[in-house]
């Protein structure tokens, strides 16, 4: 039987898409399907918080202009519950002041659209692979504090 991290490897990564546009949602997880990635959407940040309450994902691509909470206030708001996420956001309108904000706290890239999709599944792979290792190292401490409690 495979350990949950094991299985996590050989899975699809698995992406969050939020956007307020339902067309962009679509289509483009659509595309990141074709290339093998497992996709949930949400088109307000509300159903995006609620879905990151009950599911884990390698990757969250986030809009950066959104009505009622924008990509900025939405990030801070996934950091704070999880702060492991790795997240990608996504702008028509960038601005460099709001692409160092988004880095600064915490956003790993910020893309330009339409986003190339070749470019953005290799963030998503990239992304991946930073959520594996933070991962190990959650593990690493866990048992390292469980044999410190023991005294072994």
């Amino acid at each position: 039987m495979k350990s949950e991290l094991e299985s996590g490897l050989l899975a699809s990564e698995r992406v969050l898409l939020v956007d307020d546009e339902p067309d962009f949602v679509e289509s483009l997880a659509e595309r990141m399907e074709l290339r093998g990635m497992t996709v949930s959407t949400a088109t307000t940040a509300a159903k995006a918080l609620e879905l990151i309450e009950r599911e884990t994902f390698d990757a969250i691509v986030l809009d950066l202009l959104m009505p009622e909470m924008d990509g900025i206030e939405t990030l801070k708001a996934i950091k704070e519950r999880r702060p492991e996420a790795q997240i990608v956001m996504l702008t028509g309108h960038a601005t460099v002041s709001k692409g160092v904000e988004a880095m600064k706290l915490g956003a790993v890239d910020v893309m330009e659209k339409p986003a190339d999709i070749a470019a953005l599944t290799e963030r998503v792979h990239q992304a991946h692979a930073r959520r594996v290792v933070v991962a190990e190292k959650q593990v690493q401490d866990k048992l390292g504090d469980i044999l410190k409690r023991r005294g072994w």
